[in-house]
Formats: structure tokens, C-alpha cells, sequence
């Protein structure tokens, strides 16, 4: 049988994806997506619930609350209980810091443009590089990476090789500023949306991610767990989660289907997958990523935060 993986990347077509320059540059994407017609009826949530128990660090995907105003997203945040944000400009990092808030994640090069390519390795090198610098400057300790679209014509081992290589270059530079890459997995299954699937991304089968972890060989190269993600191309998330946590460094959330709330219209039981990742002792930022579609995106974090505040 086939994976889902390797079924996605030769019956789809490489896709150009102009939006994945990085996550602070979609505020366009994600304000159309709140445009679509809004739940209208929301599950039951104290408009003042504030997460109370704190055993899963909670953090925010900026970019998925645009056009809300970043300093109004901080605040947000705050009277929720969050303790993290990522995917904002950076211009903002000293202003969260200055609030309160961990940065949990600093971005790097697009997802589209990705190291498989190795004409990309010259900019993913200076991006990441540059990531770095960042994230030890405002005390955060990911930095994130993405393989890349699929190259026509190349094989997987060679786009595995290629990926290695960049990431290599730079993983000593990661472990001198006490930073760790997180490797995402995206799933290439969804075309309705560039910012719900990734059509022609290389690392959309999350056991060939592992794999890439582990041929690393690095304490500071970790894969970034997207639930959202692996639950579409691989599925089996928590045997996978308690399989392979040791490898695992960040997560994000976000309902199945639609990469929207996390509520009652949606297939992945969070309650559940949080119980699995604190069984494996992880204290690192689980960051809700999903894309409001509610009335009130305020109250449709809210809710989320107390979903995943187990």
C-alpha cells in the first residue's frame, strides 16, 4: 500500500505558491479566509475563561488573526493566558517581550522555497542564519525550516541529500546560540486554500520527516508536529506522538477538516491528543494555528486555549 505521501507528490503537480515567502507576509490569505460565512453557532465558552491549569504553554500563529492589529492580538493573548506568540512581524518581538509574552517560534525562509532545491541553499542558509540571531537575541529557542516544493525529476533520495546538506551547514551555528530548527511537516492533500495544503511540498509524509530528524543526528534538529497536518496525510497521531516524541520540539493545532476551530464540527479530539503530549513529559509551546472563522475570533481562541488547558 501506498502512502499518502508518496501518492500526493506524483499526482500533483508542482505548485508555486507566491504566499509562502514566509508566515508574516499573509495577511491578505488569512483576512480572505475569514471572510467565508462565520459559524453561526459557536460551542458554549465564559467569554472570560483564562487558562487556569497552565500544564500545556500555550502559544498563538499570529498570522492566522490578520488583520487584527498585532499589538491588539498581545493583549488578547495576555487576558487569555497565553504565554507565547509567533508567525508576527518582528518589529513586534519587543513589544511582546516587553508585555509578557515568550516569542515560541521565529520564522525563516518560505516554505516554498526550501532546501531540496540546492539553488535555494544560498538564501535558506542566510535566512536561517539570520533566524538564529533573532531567536537568541529575544530569548527563543526554535527557529523554523521547511524541505521545500518537490523538484520535477529529481528523486527522493537526492532531495533528502540535498535537504541534509543546507541543514548541516548551519546546525553548528543552531547549537552555538542554543537554538533548535524545527522541521515542519505540511500536508499536500488540501488544494482549496495555499495556507490549508501544500500541494508539492517534499515533506508531506511525517515518517520521512522523523527520518530526516534522526539522520540529523542533532539534539538541536527536532521536528515541528502540525497535528492538523500529520492527521491528513498520516493520521494515527497520538501512537505517533508517543512513538516519536523525543524527537518532536513545537506543535501546532488546528481543526480537521478546514484548518479551522477546534470545536465540536471537527474530527481531532484535542483534549486527548494534549493528555498524550504531556504523558511524554514535553514542556516546550503547543501554538494554536487554526484560521477563525466565528463572529468573534477573540472568542474562538478563547475557546481553543480552554480546550488544550487540560
Amino acid at each position: 500500500m501506498l502512502r499518502p505521501g508518496k501518492i500526493s507528490r506524483r499526482s500533483v503537480a508542482r505548485t508555486a505558491v507566491t504566499a509562502a515567502a514566509g508566515y508574516t507576509t499573509l495577511a491578505g490569505t488569512a483576512a480572505a479566509i475569514q471572510d467565508e460565512s462565520p459559524q453561526t453557532t459557536a460551542p458554549a465558552i465564559d467569554p472570560d475563561f483564562k487558562i487556569s491549569k497552565g500544564r500545556i504553554r500555550q502559544s498563538v500563529m499570529g498570522w492566522c488573526f490578520n488583520p487584527m492589529p498585532t499589538s491588539d492580538l498581545i493583549g488578547h493573548c495576555l487576558s487569555i493566558g497565553l504565554t507565547g506568540i509567533e508567525g508576527i512581524d518582528r518589529k513586534f518581538y519587543p513589544e511582546a517581550r516587553s508585555r509578557g509574552l515568550q516569542i515560541s517560534l521565529v520564522s525563516s525562509h518560505g516554505f516554498a522555497t526550501g532546501p531540496v532545491d540546492r539553488g535555494n541553499h544560498a538564501e535558506c542558509e542566510a535566512k536561517l542564519r539570520a533566524a538564529i540571531d533573532t531567536a537568541a537575541q529575544f530569548q527563543c529557542s526554535k527557529v523554523i525550516t521547511f524541505t521545500g516544493m518537490t523538484v520535477r525529476g529529481m528523486s527522493d533520495a537526492t532531495a533528502e541529500s540535498n535537504c541534509l546538506e543546507l541543514w548541516k551547514r548551519v546546525i553548528d551555528y543552531a547549537e552555538m546560540n542554543h537554538v533548535t530548527l524545527c522541521l515542519e511537516h505540511l500536508n499536500s492533500l488540501d488544494n482549496s486554500h495555499p495556507m490549508k495544503g501544500h500541494p508539492g511540498y517534499f515533506g508531506d509524509d511525517v515518517e520521512r520527516c522523523f527520518d530526516l530528524v534522526r539522520r540529523m543526528d542533532s539534539s538541536h534538529f527536532r521536528l515541528l508536529f502540525d497535528i492538523y497536518h500529520v492527521q491528513i496525510m498520516n493520521g494515527d497521531v497520538i501512537r505517533r506522538i508517543e512513538k516519536n516524541h523525543q524527537l518532536i520540539a513545537h506543535y501546532h493545532t488546528a481543526g480537521n477538516p478546514g484548518r479551522k476551530e477546534l470545536d465540536q464540527l471537527q474530527e481531532i479530539n484535542y483534549p486527548a491528543v494534549m493528555a498524550a503530549i504531556l504523558r511524554t513529559g514535553y514542556t516546550g509551546f503547543v501554538a494554536q494555528e487554526f484560521l477563525p472563522t466565528w463572529a468573534d475570533p477573540v472568542l474562538a481562541l478563547r475557546h481553543a486555549a480552554s480546550v488544550c488547558d487540560i
